[in-house]
This record gives structure tokens, C-alpha cells and sequence, in this order.
């Protein structure tokens, strides 16, 4: 296998505003990377956030999204060795699931700040979409399939990161904030088993509460009234980091606006 080549970052625009909060800072996706011999080049970014940045690129034989985690300083400080972090464990967590469906096909590293996986043509879930009757027993399948392997899912809350493919079947993304016990060691611990049990209840909320909007008429009352109670651990998130989720929005909102204005725009992946 051939050593796969780091793109270099797009020349930075000038005169955008807050660019340090974005993973690149300035720069830009690469508009070309290189993975095993195999060329790949720019269609759009899906997204260009604090964390990392990913894109749609198109190869000879396939369409491609390339992830790169945060490579920017900020404030002054090098904070890279977070994007390197972030990005590591994310590649972990899709190695670990390669042979479930619903997980897109890992394709390789680039550099120590990237990965590719497969495209799944689709879009990710709406708020009210009456999805086909098999679509949430899929997803519930899928989560439990991750929760008997110790890693919760963590993010579900989140539409845009549910992918309804094309071919009617659910799809998950972004497995940047799962969590598994880090160690093989103590993972039979009770705190560890107290921590899945916990992250593995807000999956199954989230799941429930996804449902309710798309499809009730697959719960039963009890199941209903169950999906709108939520567990401390999601009611301390909302509380505490809720409120700053939506500032960094609304910033970020702020951001892609004047990069639009520049002549540029970002989408969300599944969109």
C-alpha cells in the first residue's frame, strides 16, 4: 500500500473574520489529496468547524469524504495535538466497526490530521420525515450492536449526523465524541459499566425521541410517554453546555455567513 500523501491547505482568503475558530484557521480544505496512488479532488465542504473540517471529493471510481482534524493554533497556542487526538480515536471507532452496516467503509490516514471514508449518497434525517418502516428498528439495531462492543454512540442527538441512504437504510457519521473505557484494562469495572450504562441510556433516548417525531405510530403509549423523559446526565448537559452549543452556532452561523459574502459556503455532510 502506498504511503498516502498530505494535501496541502488551501491559500488562506484574506480579511475573514473569526478564523480562528475554525480547524484550519484561514485555510481551506485541500482542493486535492492523494490516498494509495489514487487521486481525489474537491466537490464541496460539508462542514468547517472548530474541531475539523470535511469535504466531498470526487476519484475516478468512487466519491470520497476527507476529515481533518484541528491544525490551527489558537489564541497563540498550538493546539494540533487536539485534531491529532480527536481524529485517532475517531479512526479507532470505525475500525472497531467495519463489518456493521450502517458504518461507512474506512478508506485510510492522511498525515497524522486526516482520514477518508466511503460517501453514503443519502441525506441526513429530517425532523418529521416518515421514513420507511424498517429505518428506526434498523438504527435500534445498529446502536445495539455498538452498546455489546462497550462504545456508545454519544451524539445522536444530532439529525445531521443519521443518514437516511438511498437505498432506505440508517447510517451513522461522526463518531467524534463516542465513547468507549479507554483502557483495556477495567473495562469490566463498575465504573465502567456505570459510565456505558449511562451514555448508552441517552442513545436510547435520543433514539426514542427521534422516532416519536418521525414514525409514533411504531411506539406503544408507554413508549411514548417514556421518550419525553429525559435522565440527569441529559438534563446537566442542556443545562451546562447547551447554552454554549448555541453561542458557538450562532458565531459559527456568523462565520459561514461572511464566507458566502466571500464567495464561498459550507454544507453539512448528508445534505
Amino acid at each position: 500500500m502506498n504511503k498516502p500523501q498530505l494535501p496541502e491547505p488551501s491559500s488562506p482568503r484574506k480579511r475573514e473574520p473569526y478564523t480562528h475558530l475554525r480547524a484550519l484557521g484561514p485555510n481551506s480544505p485541500p482542493q486535492r489529496f492523494r490516498l494509495d496512488g489514487v487521486e481525489y479532488d474537491l466537490v464541496r465542504t460539508f462542514k468547517h468547524d472548530f474541531f475539523a473540517a470535511s469535504g466531498l471529493y470526487r476519484g475516478p471510481d468512487q466519491m470520497v469524504v476527507l476529515k481533518m482534524g484541528r491544525s490551527a493554533d489558537f489564541l497563540g497556542l498550538p493546539v494540533a495535538w487536539i485534531g491529532r487526538w480527536l481524529i485517532a480515536r475517531e479512526v479507532r471507532f470505525y475500525s472497531q466497526l467495519q463489518d456493521l452496516p450502517g458504518v461507512p467503509k474506512l478508506l485510510g490516514r492522511v498525515g497524522s490530521l486526516g482520514f477518508v471514508h466511503e460517501f453514503v449518497p443519502g441525506h441526513n434525517l429530517h425532523r418529521y420525515e416518515r421514513v420507511n418502516d424498517d429505518f428506526f428498528p434498523g438504527l435500534a439495531r445498529l446502536l445495539a450492536r455498538l452498546h455489546e462492543r462497550g462504545i456508545a454512540y454519544v451524539d445522536l442527538e444530532k439529525r445531521e449526523n443519521i443518514i437516511v441512504g438511498d437505498d432506505g437504510r440508517p447510517y451513522l457519521i461522526d463518531f467524534q465524541i463516542s465513547w468507549q473505557w479507554p483502557w483495556r484494562r477495567g473495562r469490566d469495572s463498575w465504573l465502567a459499566r456505570w459510565l456505558l450504562r449511562r451514555f448508552v441510556h441517552a442513545d436510547r433516548y435520543h433514539l426514542a425521541k427521534h422516532t416519536r417525531r418521525c414514525r409514533p405510530d411504531q411506539m406503544r403509549p408507554d413508549q411514548l410517554e417514556q421518550s419525553r423523559r429525559i435522565s440527569p446526565l441529559i438534563f446537566l448537559h442542556r443545562t451546562l453546555f447547551r447554552p454554549l452549543t448555541l453561542l458557538r452556532r450562532r458565531v459559527l452561523a456568523h462565520v459561514e455567513r461572511a464566507r458566502a459574502a466571500a464567495g464561498g459556503r459550507a454544507r453539512s455532510e448528508g445534505e
